[in-house]
């Protein structure tokens, strides 16, 4: 089932360029896209520095599971259950109840630009056909074709978003200014976001998996990994300082406020159609679309890979065994997960508690990331030669510290 079967020196540097941006471009979505220009409505160009960060810190979490699952050739859940039955208990219930709540929330925020496109079709209806749409694409389609898709829907993204906010660079001093790390007063909460929690999800942890599918199975492959996750969040790193640059400049400047939620996004495509026209409105909230079901189908099937990983460790399968990988069946049992149960709340109305208890679920999985890495990286977990040096540990440490503060925020408010 691999899909590259070259020998990594072989190949030409564009053609490796795959996994990475698959995680990157999951990670990034609609409520990421919101946290990001709402710290530029606030705070305009001041908080720039810490996006940069937040991308730099990506690319030292992710080229850690790459690292693992390369150097070991285990899969992240192996390495996790080599930590104890701990582990599991955490990870077992986390990834059953985060799927229904997520597969609702996703298919609502993919749903909204469409819904503002052509309004004649009610919002429901886009919600579960973007379910439906994206269960047949990763259920039918093998990795390859689920790359290029990904791919495809990265490059509308940072054409519209990062084209609509080269209108802002007449602002380009006080863009430069918002290189130097300062914190507004108030504005600790936006910087852990931004820094520590924008484009960081349970999709991170699947990178490893993306790797396997692609081929990637040996330390041979290191330097290509790193190249590929380095581009991945290097691209998607400059999309989301497009995005506050858009905040900063649209809304910071004029003093106009947007609603909350995923809503605010659909506010800034009518602040860009006041200003610009029609036109740039509609073309960001294709953007807009773009972004947010390529984390609907990373999730479909890079979480759906998780789990089948979790399963088949419950059987006591071989790890790569057939019913654990792209198309397996146990794959397939949570894509059914993901996609239908979660059209229950669809016909809720305004389900608060359902967006608040989504944001604590995605904020407890990532101190739970950092923490196991860095215990699997500086362990007899991996080959010595593959461990952490000081950087990546001071980088994982930062990074664990900043998600447990966003965790306890996220609490915070659901009390």
């Amino acid at each position: 089932m691999a899909t590259t079967t070259e020998h990594p020196e072989s190949i030409k540097k564009w053609k490796v360029i795959g996994p990475g941006l698959v995680a990157a471009a999951t990670g990034v979505g609609a409520g990421d896209l919101v946290a990001t220009l709402i710290a530029g409505q606030r705070y305009g160009y001041a908080l720039l520095w810490a996006a940069i960060v937040g991308a730099i810190m990506k690319i030292v979490l992710v080229e850690g599971v790459g690292r693992y699952s390369l150097s070991t050739g285990h899969t992240i859940y192996t390495g996790w259950r080599k930590l104890g039955p701990w582990t599991s208990w955490y990870f077992a219930p986390y990834i059953v109840i985060w799927g229904f709540v997520y597969g609702a929330a996703a298919m609502s925020a993919t749903a909204m630009p469409l819904a503002a496109l052509f309004p004649a079709i009610d919002l429901k209806v886009w919600a579960i056909l973007t379910g439906l749409l994206g269960f047949v694409l990763t259920w039918v389609g093998r990795y390859s074709f689920f790359e290029k898709l990904i791919a495809v829907l990265v490059g509308i993204m940072f054409l519209t978003v990062v084209g609509i906010a080269t209108l802002s660079l007449s602002h380009f001093p006080e863009i430069i200014g918002g290189l130097v790390p300062r914190v507004p007063h108030s504005a600790g909460v936006y910087v852990l976001s931004l820094a520590g929690g924008v484009g960081g999800t349970i999709t991170l942890a699947a990178y490893g998996y993306w790797c396997r599918e692609k081929g990637w199975r040996s330390p041979a492959w290191m330097r290509v990994m790193r190249l590929d996750n380095s581009v991945a969040y290097i691209v998607t790193g400059i999309f989301v300082v497009a995005m506050l640059i858009l905040g900063a400049d649209l809304l910071y400047s004029n003093n106009i406020a947007l609603e909350k939620g995923d809503k605010a996004l659909l506010g800034l495509s009518n602040v860009l159609a006041d200003r610009y026209g029609q036109t740039i409105g509609n073309i960001f909230l294709i953007g807009f679309w773009a972004a947010a079901f390529s984390s609907v189908l990373g999730v479909w099937n890079g979480v759906s890979l998780m789990f089948a990983d979790y399963i088949g460790h419950l059987k006591k399968l071989p790890e790569n065994d057939e019913s654990t990988r792209v198309g397996g069946r146990y794959y397939k049992w949570y894509l059914i997960w993901l996609t239908f149960p979660p059209m229950i709340l669809l016909f809720m109305n305004k389900p608060v508690a359902i967006v608040l208890l989504y944001g604590v679920l995605g904020a407890l999985f990532m101190p739970f990331l950092g923490f196991t890495l860095l215990l699997l990286l500086n362990t007899k977990a991996t080959p010595k030669e593959w461990r952490n040096g000081w950087f990546a540990n001071l980088m994982m440490a930062v990074i664990s510290l900043a998600f447990v503060a966003i965790c306890v925020n996220e609490i915070i408010k659901l009390f």
